[in-house]
């Protein structure tokens, strides 16, 4: 379709009302327009997601579910007015703006338009409120662009006379411009004032550069500053104490956001009233307020000297990044590392790094953690670095802790890769050779182009084997790794319900369920069905879906099994082998009720039960042919109280061998020898005398044509056939059998008993390096077929690291819905031996046994949640719940739950962990 440009269509549109398809043309012109015209400062519109979906159905953006307009009969209606009033706080206290919820998503709750588009919709929709936010430039090199949803919110009050005014500023609008706005709302010069950074009021540092943007400044969401007005006769005012004419920019409630107002140096006090920390109140150690990211007062007068016990503040939903910092600042290895001077090793030429600063941001962070004291740390500074080299974990969304981490760890490895130059390396076959040999190859390849802390301590090797199923071709790599994502037994597997029907009316239908890959296609259902069902060599299965009492479409075994979602019914018709060179028989049933209204006697015809499908031969298209083939196919389904057919029925067959049989007896249905009708009689199958009337149809059931006596049917095609049930056919014939279909999955039954099973860790590992196929979307290119084949995969691990780090699976994606498992995983805390797992660790002396030193939580679901994590002080052999800025005891028995998301394990017999090692053994300052 082509769509002409905005400014026709904003004429033609001039004239209400319009056509949806006018509309639709009109917003794609402008949307695109604004798209390929974008710029900074330039306005998005904030609109409810489920208005605008509403609004896309009806003017045909969005088509009837796999564009089938007949599971829809009535158009979609117009939507109302555009409601926003859902993004919105309940309550808001400035008045003068809208204040949206904190956990908004885009995509989920609103979805974001241009400008002139909004204009439009709000023309001809009415609605609102209004919620415009500025598109920011996030990256002047890559010249990429970010709607500022939540910007920088603060509130501007003056101690003399409680006046309060609310400032909304963007990251990336100049400190100048702050001035501005504070002078603004202050009426004073901006040469008369002063802007200090505030946090937890204590003043850290004044604001002088007003070239730089805020995010540089180090400001960030529910943060204060002091705006202090100079005396008229100092150009400078001592602000060693507060005045009255001092005046505090004090944030109201953070908000959640897809932007990021970036940390720095100094203080943010997180999320306040215990947004980030509600899953924990038990806080055991009193908070108290520090300067400088919470370095320069890390003693609370006593005479406490444990290390190691801080907390990190909640910045406004970054629980997810506190999680993994409590993680890798507890693992031994790392602590001892960075305690020490490890500046020679900083590489700040590898293009692949961040000339190691996030090196030394992580690293101070983790010397600010381990002074002595158990008061809570601010990562400003780090959270800056962090959004400057990875935009994906800026603002203030819930992110995943497990890719933060993988960042973390791989960002890490580039800033102290000792290696400067990487050489290049071409990778060789196997060639026949021995695993050991190759295995020994390739990771000596790897460590010539990576040698770090990182890959000393936690990266492993893996073998990938790889198996054309044509040719049987074998390839086998050996690749590293940094941790392992083990998918849990219920993510790898499937249940599905399917009926199966029988196509020659032997049996009734037989529902069955069966256990299938998710990964899969449609031919591993048909085998696992083939073999429940017990399937003879002589027969197959034809899979189909069932929609509103019509086969909506065949299944072909290629297909994957993620385009059956659990809300279909399926089908599974046996037949006998070689039927696709068949004609195929489809029969419709349709219902004919009777009602009087208005005097008036009326009749109605809607579809009832499933079809029937068989195969007949090309040839055997006679109406008493098609007949006989019906009669056969719903044998099963006579009532056990009716002995034997009407008349009618053995009238139809009175020349011929066996239909005349069918005979109900009180243990059910039996039947004579196979179906003939070459002998039938044409001439007794008189409509007035058939047991049933039957018709051909169309795909939808519209049609209604009678069957010709000679031929009905063309080679190759369906005949569609349809069945009208009276009340004699249901005296005959009992329908339910037929009408009552299940779901392939019911996911409210089922999540339930999968959250009350436990599964192992062990089986967990069993099925992540379990031999499986390919999916359709990640097949192999195999040299020796010259071309992509849906080849099977086999992992197996070949040498494991020091540390060990688990993720556990619980998030699922697919084509229709995200969900998460709540399972409980039975994991070890000591002795994990993973001797069994890798027979080819380089440390053959040394067993592969591991101790769990640290687990990273999630609570909640995909909508939200919550992150925290658990950490064993190795020295006391004591473990501690870290909860943002909330420490707590906790005992060993407690640590195994069903929100274990990451588990960190370390080898036995590693190297001994660090000895009383402080921040006050170290130059810090030798890292500047």
């Amino acid at each position: 379709m082509t769509i002409p440009s905005a400014e026709g269509f904003l004429q033609a549109a001039s004239c209400l009302p319009c056509t949806p398809e006018e509309e639709r043309d009109l917003v794609v012109a402008l949307t695109r327009e604004a798209d390929e015209n974008v710029k900074d400062g330039d306005l998005r519109y904030l609109v409810s997601h489920a208005w605008w979906i509403n609004w896309q159905r009806y003017v045909g953006l969005i088509k009837p579910e796999d564009d089938d307009a007949d599971m829809l009969p009535q158009a979609p209606s117009r939507p109302g007015d555009i409601d926003n009033s859902k993004l919105l706080e309940e309550s808001s206290s400035d008045g003068d703006e809208p204040e949206l919820q904190r956990t908004l998503r885009e995509g989920e709750d609103y979805d974001l338009v241009p400008q002139e588009v909004w204009r439009k919709l709000h023309e001809w929709y009415n609605g609102g409120p209004e919620l415009s936010r500025k598109v920011i430039c996030s990256s002047p090199i890559s010249k990429s662009y970010i709607v500022d949803v939540y910007p920088l919110r603060l509130k501007l009050f003056n101690e003399r006379d409680s006046l309060e005014k609310v400032i909304r500023i963007s990251r990336k609008d100049k400190v100048h411009e702050l001035y501005r706005l504070v002078c603004s709302l202050m009426s004073v010069e901006q040469s008369k004032i002063e802007i200090w950074d505030y946090y937890q009021k204590i003043k850290n540092k004044k604001l002088i550069n007003l070239n730089e943007t805020v995010e540089e400044a180090q400001l960030i969401m529910d943060q204060e500053i002091i705006a202090e007005v100079k005396p008229d006769d100092a150009c400078c005012s001592d602000l060693d104490t507060r005045s009255n004419n001092e005046l505090a920019l004090i944030p109201l409630e953070p908000s959640t956001s897809s932007l990021s107002i970036a940390g720095g140096p100094t203080f943010s006090n997180g999320f306040s009233p215990g947004f980030g920390s509600s899953f924990s109140q038990d806080n055991s150690y009193p908070l108290l307020r520090d300067t400088e990211d919470g370095y320069s007062s890390f003693s609370n007068g006593s005479k406490d000297d444990i290390h190691g016990l801080s907390g990190l503040h909640n910045l406004g939903n970054t629980c997810f990044m506190n999680s993994a910092i409590q993680s890798l600042v507890h693992t031994p290895p790392l602590v001892e590392y960075f305690l020490q001077d490890y500046s020679r090793e900083i590489n700040t030429e590898n293009p692949l790094g961040l000339q190691g600063e996030l090196a030394i941001a992580f690293g101070e962070l983790l010397r600010k953690l381990w002074s002595a004291g158990r008061t809570s740390v601010a990562p400003r500074a780090f959270k800056t670095k962090l959004s400057r080299f990875a935009p994906q974990f800026s603002g203030y969304n819930q992110h995943d802790s497990q890719e933060l981490l993988a960042f973390l760890l791989d960002g890490l490895h580039e800033d102290l890769n000792r290696v400067k130059k990487k050489p290049y390396i071409e990778a060789k076959d196997a060639d026949g050779r021995p695993d050991e040999e190759l295995a020994e190859e390739c990771w000596n390849y790897h460590k010539a182009r990576n040698d770090s802390i990182i890959v000393d301590k936690f990266q492993g090797q893996y073998k990938s084997t790889l198996v054309c199923p044509d040719c049987d071709k074998i390839s086998v790599t050996f690749d590293p790794f940094m941790y392992l994502s083990l998918p849990l037994p219920s993510t790898v597997t499937r249940m599905m319900n399917v009926t199966i029907f029988s196509g020659t009316g032997d049996t009734l239908p037989m529902p069955y369920t069966v256990k299938v890959q998710k990964n899969g296609v449609c031919g591993d259902l048909i085998k696992s069905l083939s073999a429940m069902c017990c399937l003879q060599s002589s027969e197959t299965l034809l899979l189909a879906e069932v929609y509103d009492h019509r086969i909506y479409r065949y299944w072909n075994p290629s297909e994957p099994l993620y385009h059956i979602k659990d809300e279909d019914k399926l089908v599974a018709y046996r037949l006998p082998a070689g039927s696709e060179n068949l004609l195929r028989v489809e029969i419709l049933h349709r219902v004919v009720d009777r009602y009087t209204s208005e005097s008036m006697f009326n009749l109605t015809r809607k579809l009832i039960g499933s079809p029937l499908v068989t195969c007949i031969p090309n040839e055997a298209t006679r109406k008493a042919d098609i007949y006989a083939t019906a009669s056969a196919l719903l044998a099963p389904f006579v009532r056990t109280k009716v002995h034997t057919l009407d008349e009618s029925a053995t009238k139809l067959n009175s020349n011929g061998p066996s239909l005349d049989g069918i005979v109900l007896t009180d243990n059910g249905v039996t039947h004579a020898e196979e179906v003939s009708t070459s002998n039938v009689d044409e001439e007794a199958a008189d409509e007035d005398l058939l047991p049933f009337q039957l018709w051909l149809t169309d795909e939808k059931a519209n049609k209604k044509d009678p069957i010709d006596a000679d031929s009905n049917g063309a080679p190759g095609l369906t005949m569609k056939l349809l069945m009208d049930w009276s009340d004699r056919e249901h005296e005959v014939y009992d329908i339910k059998y037929m009408d009552e279909l299940p779901v392939v999955f019911r996911p409210g039954f089922m999540s339930k008993k999968n959250r009350q099973e436990a599964v192992n860790l062990f089986s967990c590992l069993d099925a992540f390096l379990k031999d499986e196929p390919l999916g359709p979307d990640d097949m192999w290119y195999c040299p020796r077929c010259k071309e992509h084949k849906q080849a099977s995969k086999k992992l197996d691990l070949w040498r494991l690291p020091e540390i060990l780090v688990v993720h556990l699976k619980r998030f699922s994606y697919s084509r229709f819905m995200k969900n998460k498992l709540d399972t409980f995983v039975n994991f070890p805390i000591h002795d994990l031996d993973m001797s069994r797992y890798a027979n080819h660790s380089s440390r053959s002396d040394q067993p592969p046994i591991y101790e769990l030193y640290a687990v990273i939580n999630h609570y909640g679901g995909m909508g939200g949640g919550h992150y925290s994590a658990y950490a064993k002080l190795v020295e006391e052999d004591s473990w501690y719940h870290f909860d943002d800025s909330h420490v707590s005891s906790v005992g060993e028995e407690e640590i195994r739950t069903s929100s274990a998301y990451l588990l960190f394990y370390r080898r036995v017999g590693s190297s001994s962990p660090f000895r009383n090692a402080t921040v006050d053994t170290v130059m810090v300052d030798s890292l500047d």
